[in-house]
């Protein structure tokens, strides 16, 4: 049996504030900012499991296409590549 490891994510305060005031107080002003703040997570999300993937995988060639993925990711022009 595999037993799969639980990811917990932390949000900024003010992100889980305007959540509260969407969902539970109905305001809809707060929807483009939390729209904003979930897409910044989860590229950062997509970044940090590149980065670890980079580091961890087992077989030099899924290391560098994860290289490459984060480096696209962050926005590293080729020319500053190593």
């Amino acid at each position: 049996m595999v037993t799969e490891r639980k990811l917990q994510v932390q949000i900024p305060k003010d992100l889980l504030l305007a959540l509260f005031q969407y969902h539970l107080a109905g305001n809809e002003e707060y929807l483009p900012e939390i729209e904003k703040a979930l897409m910044e997570k989860l590229d950062s999300m997509v970044k940090r499991q590149l980065y670890t993937t980079f580091k961890t995988a087992p077989t030099e060639e899924e290391r560098e296409k994860a290289r490459q993925e984060y480096l696209d990711k962050c926005g590293m022009h080729e020319n500053f590549r190593w």
